[in-house]
């Protein structure tokens, strides 16, 4: 390997490849001599603000070069980033700010014109302006292997995230594993929110062995986009989540071609997309990968080719380099071969523990009674046996952790978040399966008096939860369904019904009719109104990369995922199509 520190192999191999592209957005290109000049200068900026070892700077940006300048620039510095997402409501941003006491915030035009979280000094990266008086040359840091390379904050079960810290040790011997030795993943897209674990991936992969980052535009992607977008730019390696790869697999398999590893996992991997795929792709390697934040994104993995057929669950594999897998009973006792028990996880990428949260950290990360004194190792909560190869096969999670849309969310913080509400008395959140296979949440509500007003409560979530953390539907009880010890039965739940959200009004004409038809074909709903919402019939993210996709192939029609989001129902979408229509 080398180098011990981020900043030393980054510097290498600016020595080694000086002109070759490191990062791309359309036209705008910088190899690796101009991005690490321009992370210098930021870097220096950050230094006389005081930035160093152990110092946080908060990052809230858009997708683009210039937030791969930051990000490099904050590691260059001595300190660690502490990436934000735009989708956060304001008031989630403002407590990471204040937890984490982060002096510098590093913005840019588009974050700060939606509002920007106080008490940091603010720093607008925007290519070179403003630096141009810095110097170009590395600051002179000392940086330890132990040092933190940055904290992302994850869903915690008290109301409020926690953060998880990665020290710099920890990302070299992610992106120095074996796996990448293929050269595969020389040319990658960056198209995860970069506030998710994934983002060690797109970054750190190709930027510390000599590839190419490709930027995806901002906000989310539709399958068209995604599939041009590797084709245009001859992509060799991509990672999607579970619930995006199945969406892909179903709508556009072929817009694969040319990669040559595509990277899934972050919740259960359909075995019929991963066949559909290598059908159409046959030359394509599908890895599985399993992990958490607090392992540094990536523990196991499982590689699948051309002739893989689909029968019973796709294995999570088996650990990577210097990783140890350890499946305990309550005892912490190892399971006999074949039985269930808790998935442990020691060695390479186990993360220093919660940002400012001891507590937490000893509850989550617990001493190895394999290992050396002061050894530890993390408690999934994932529930795990090992298949007659001795691969990982994942069963169910132990706790009220579920995975939406490849995050980790806890059930106790959005439970937290809504019992604040002065119209609630008793709240129960859990995730439930629709027909189409995709997870919602679901909030089950005793109020206060009267009756629940599911938008205004959407509406107080919305204000304290990201988008992906905000039930799809809320169903009003008369009381919980308690077990015999006095614990809510979620089981008993009932189930929620999304249909006619709205009163009814029937499609008039071929295009409203078939709108409704795509609406209700992606909700798993038997009717949709032409005023019914998709967001309110339970649509969310993932669904509506689907829906855009079946109206292309209904109607011929292109629309984006953001006039969805600004348009959500079949009369605004039907509008919006006639107006595009006459204008042309």
């Amino acid at each position: 390997m080398g180098s011990s520190t981020i900043q030393e192999r980054f510097a290498e191999q600016v020595g080694l490849t000086p002109d070759a592209i490191a990062v791309s957005r359309g036209e705008v290109r910088l190899s690796y001599r101009e991005l690490d000049e321009r992370a210098n200068r930021l870097a220096h900026r950050l230094r006389r603000l005081g930035v160093g070892p152990e110092v946080p700077v908060a990052v809230l940006m858009e997708r683009s070069v210039d937030l791969v300048v930051a990000l490099l620039a904050v590691v260059k510095s001595g300190g660690f980033y502490l990436p934000l997402h735009d989708s956060y409501p304001l008031d989630r941003m403002q407590w990471i700010m204040d937890q984490s006491a982060a002096p510098v915030l590093l913005a840019d035009e588009v974050t700060r014109s939606r509002g920007l979280p106080t008490g940091a000094e603010v720093v607008l990266v925007d290519g070179e302006n403003g630096l141009t008086g810095e110097s170009p040359e590395s600051p002179t840091v000392v940086v330890d292997p132990g040092q933190l390379a940055y904290v992302i904050y994850t869903s915690g079960s008290t109301g409020h995230p926690k953060g998880v810290a990665v020290a710099n040790r920890d990302v070299i011997g992610l992106v120095f594993d074996s796996i990448w030795d293929s050269g595969r993943h020389a040319k990658s897209l960056m198209i995860a929110p970069y506030a998710f674990n994934v983002s060690t991936y797109e970054f750190w992969v190709p930027l510390l062995h000599g590839g190419q980052i490709v930027v995806g535009p901002p906000g989310d992607l539709d399958v068209s986009v995604l599939g041009k977008l590797i084709s245009s730019e001859q992509i060799t390696g991509v990672h999607l989540t579970a619930g995006l790869f199945r969406v892909v697999a179903e709508e556009a398999p072929e817009s694969l071609a040319g990669v040559q590893e595509v990277l899934t996992g972050g919740d259960v991997i359909a075995p019929g997309a991963v066949a559909r795929v290598l059908e159409v792709n046959p030359d394509l390697v599908i890895r599985a990968m399993y992990g958490a934040t607090e392992l540094t994104l990536f523990s196991t993995h499982s590689p699948m080719s051309a002739g893989y057929e689909a029968a019973g669950v796709v294995p999570l594999g088996g650990p990577m380099d210097n990783v140890e897998l350890h499946i305990l009973d309550e005892r912490l006792t190892p399971v006999a071969p074949g039985a269930v028990g808790e998935l442990y996880i020691t060695g390479r990428g186990l993360a220093r523990g919660y940002f400012g949260r001891p507590d937490l950290t000893a509850e989550r990360f617990v001493a190895n009674p394999f290992g050396g004194p002061g050894e530890r190792m993390y408690r999934t909560g994932d529930l795990m046996r090992r298949n007659a190869d001795g691969l990982l096969e994942f069963v169910s999670r132990a706790g009220d952790q579920v995975k939406i849309m490849g995050f980790r969310v806890e059930l106790g913080e959005i439970e937290a978040v809504l019992a604040k509400h002065a119209g609630i008395a008793h709240i129960a959140v859990v995730a439930k399966e629709s027909s189409t296979g995709e997870k919602r949440l679901v909030a089950y509500v005793v109020p206060e008096t009267g009756e629940v007003d599911q938008a205004a409560l959407k509406a107080y979530a919305g204000t304290a939860l990201p988008e992906y953390m905000v039930p799809a539907a809320f169903v009003a009880l008369d009381a919980l369904p308690l077990t015999p010890n006095g614990k809510v039965d979620r089981r008993a739940l009932p189930e929620p019904n999304f249909e006619n959200v709205s009163t009814y009004r029937a499609p008039v004409g071929a295009r409203q009719e078939a709108l409704c038809k795509a609406f209700a074909d992606v909700l798993g709903v038997s009717q949709v109104g032409v005023d019914d919402s998709f967001f309110d019939l339970g649509g969310q993210s993932l669904l509506a990369m689907r829906l855009i996709s079946r109206i292309r192939s209904a109607i011929g029609e292109e629309l984006t995922i953001a006039v969805l989001f600004d348009l959500p129902t079949v009369a605004g979408l039907a509008g919006y199509l006639e107006e595009r229509a006459q204008a042309a």
